[in-house]
């Protein structure tokens, strides 16, 4: 349904419609009305009786695509580009297919785009960064969705919520005529009771704002007195001919009404609809000075573009200026939705790097590209008409992810901005090249990355978790560091580590004890970054030959214990060997029991039995 005002026009009559052919005639009579429903159906028809050609394949394909049947439109794009077509349809079958998670075989179709028109913006985004899709799904996320009390089993979208009340488009009217597109009921612009709980109920028509014609969505003025909504240029009885086809079409107009008492009073066209293109889906920054909207007004960049117009005090309005190549692509964006600081635009494009259909992102408009807002958020589906109130740190998002146009709630993740410095405990030097990992309270690596010539790694995380940071580097003992919970916005974490210092004896090298918790033989984060000095000194002395000697406590029978303290010795060893040092130079044998460092008997306490279960490391030459 989002369709209906991210592009065009609206059918009033169609006397004749100039056909392909006599077979194909009443399927373009269809598809030309915008009924694609039954515009597919009867296309369906003429392949069913062996009257298909690659120009039915496409109008097939091109119906099922407007009303996002994403795996009938790859099924028919796949035959219609069998033999060469033009480049939109090689995009739109990329867009299908990326619809259907078939990433790799959309790329396939995007090079064919590319090649057929390779001066487009969206071709040459593809040849810088043909492989995009995995960075998008490592984005850091930037919010969490859920499901809203507000959807129906028909269409829902382009949610805003002013002070306590929701307002959105929606079909759900069921005594109301279907319209062809999507064979569901005609738009309304809804209400709702968004409560302190988080719930929302009690949606009801605004039939202030509604006719009998498409209607919505809605943006309202912060002091709520003044609404700006879409609705269809039929209400001014205004439409444009096509001799050529002696049909007329209707387009989507914006309007304003003032608030009047508990409803809203008279509705005035804006002065610059025009019955040759469509303007919809506006947005009205806060401070009331700038309405953004869509349109395909002449003048822009793709099919659907994004433009803003000047709102003055008097009530008039400045000339529409089309917000340029950072925003707009060569294919449709729609649903912008400027925040509350009236300097972050949110957006949805179907030209841009996404996921598939159309994705949000969102736009600096002092400066800067536009982003992608990556997943939860975005996904194969098309995800549009996002909106974010900030005084309430809540926010609405469009998707047909389920399968319907549905209104889900978005609600930001708390996030704390960590910078990590590495220096040198005893000279403060900075320490660069540092490998430093951060770790869930579950001991779960989050990332790791190696500190930058200011000695700095930084990592954003969720608010009022507690994270550990691992640190090290060669010549250095490895450490952990605590990072204290936080709400934020930022968090520093002074990572001092200590030159390796360790005592070498003619016949050992000395290290603290390398502990193994009981029953177990891995090594663990505080045993590695002491075998790391272990390491060091045999990287400075190559000649070097070590026997790492492993011991048990006495807890288990003898034998359960020689086994285990051989898979301690021979775990040791294989860290060792991990590092680089040559296998030769480094043997591995388990002593069992035999040898406790503290000769306590059956009586031995928690930590006598810690100290017994621990390596030792000979120098054997």
């Amino acid at each position: 349904m989002k369709n209906l005002y991210i592009a065009l026009s609206f059918v009033v009559s169609t006397l004749t419609i100039t056909a392909q052919n006599k077979d194909t005639k009443a399927a373009d009579k269809l598809y030309a009305r915008y009924e694609y429903v039954d515009a597919a159906k009867a296309y369906l028809k003429l392949v069913e009786n062996d009257k298909a050609d690659p120009y039915v394949y496409k109008q097939l394909a091109d119906a099922n695509y407007n009303m996002f049947n994403s795996a009938e439109a790859v099924k028919w794009y796949a035959k219609a580009t069998e033999t060469n077509q033009d480049a939109e349809t090689y995009y739109r079958y990329a867009q299908m297919l990326k619809a259907n998670g078939k990433y790799e075989e959309a790329n396939k179709q995007m090079q064919k785009f590319a090649s057929a028109s390779p001066n487009d913006q969206r071709a040459k985004a593809f040849k810088e960064n043909p492989n995009y899709i995995p960075r998008l799904l490592d984005k850091t996320k930037l919010f969490n969705v859920k499901s809203s009390d507000i959807s129906s089993d028909k269409s829902d979208f382009g949610a805003v919520l002013y002070d306590n009340s929701l307002y959105f488009a929606s079909a759900r009217n069921g005594a109301r005529k279907n319209y062809g597109w999507t064979d569901e009921p005609f738009l309304d612009i809804y209400k709702a009771d968004y409560n302190t709980d988080g719930t929302i109920t009690n949606a009801g028509v605004v039939v202030s704002l509604n006719s009998k014609w498409h209607d919505g969505p809605v943006t309202i003025s912060a002091d709520g007195n003044m609404a700006y909504f879409a609705s269809e240029s039929y209400k001014e009885k205004e439409f444009e001919k096509d001799k050529k086809n002696n049909a007329r079409f209707s387009q989507v107009y914006l309007f304003k009404a003032a608030k009047s008492g508990d409803s809203w009073g008279e509705l005035t066209e804006l002065p610059f609809n025009d019955k040759t293109f469509s303007n919809s889906n506006p947005s009205l920054s806060r401070d009331g000075k700038t309405l953004y909207f869509s349109s395909n007004r002449p003048g822009g960049i793709g099919g659907v573009d994004i433009w803003k117009v000047a709102v003055n005090a008097d009530g008039s309005f400045g000339e529409p200026q089309n917000l340029g190549n950072k925003v707009n692509t060569e294919d449709n964006e729609s649903f912008p939705f400027i925040a509350d600081e009236n300097k972050t635009l949110y957006f949805a494009s179907a030209g841009k790097q996404g996921l598939g259909g159309y994705d949000v992102y969102q736009i600096d408009l002092s400066g800067g590209e536009a982003t992608n807002l990556g997943t939860p958020v975005n996904t194969e589906k098309d995800d549009f008409a996002f909106s974010f109130n900030g005084t309430k740190n809540i926010g609405f998002l469009s998707s047909n992810r389920g399968g319907n146009d549905d209104i889900l709630m978005v609600i930001p993740v708390c996030g704390v901005d960590v910078t990590v410095v590495v220096t040198n405990t005893k000279t403060g030097a900075i320490l660069s090249n540092a490998s430093v990992a951060i770790l869930d309270d579950k001991k779960n690596v989050i990332a790791t990355e190696m500190s930058n010539a200011n000695g700095e790694v930084k990592y954003r995380v969720e608010c009022d978790k507690p994270y550990v940071v691992q640190a090290s580097k060669d010549g250095y003992e490895g450490n952990t560091f605590a990072v204290t919970p936080s709400k934020g916005p930022k968090a520093r974490v002074e990572a001092a580590l200590q030159p390796i210092d360790v005592i070498v004896t003619e016949t050992e090298i000395v290290l603290k004890p390398i502990y193994f918790e009981y029953d177990k033989s891995n090594i663990t984060q505080e045993g590695a970054f002491e075998l790391d000095k272990l390491v060091q000194v045999m990287k400075n002395n190559e000649k070097m030959v070590i026997l790492a000697k492993s011991h048990t406590d006495n807890r288990g029978s003898d034998k359960y214990n020689e086994r285990l303290s051989e898979r301690r010795a021979k775990s040791t060893a294989q860290y060792i060997i991990s590092k680089g040092i040559a296998a030769n130079r480094i043997s591995a044998k388990g002593m069992g029991e035999l040898e406790p460092k503290v000769d306590c008997g059956k009586d031995c306490n928690e930590e006598q039995h810690a100290q017994n279960r621990r390596s030792e490391f000979l120098i054997v030459k």
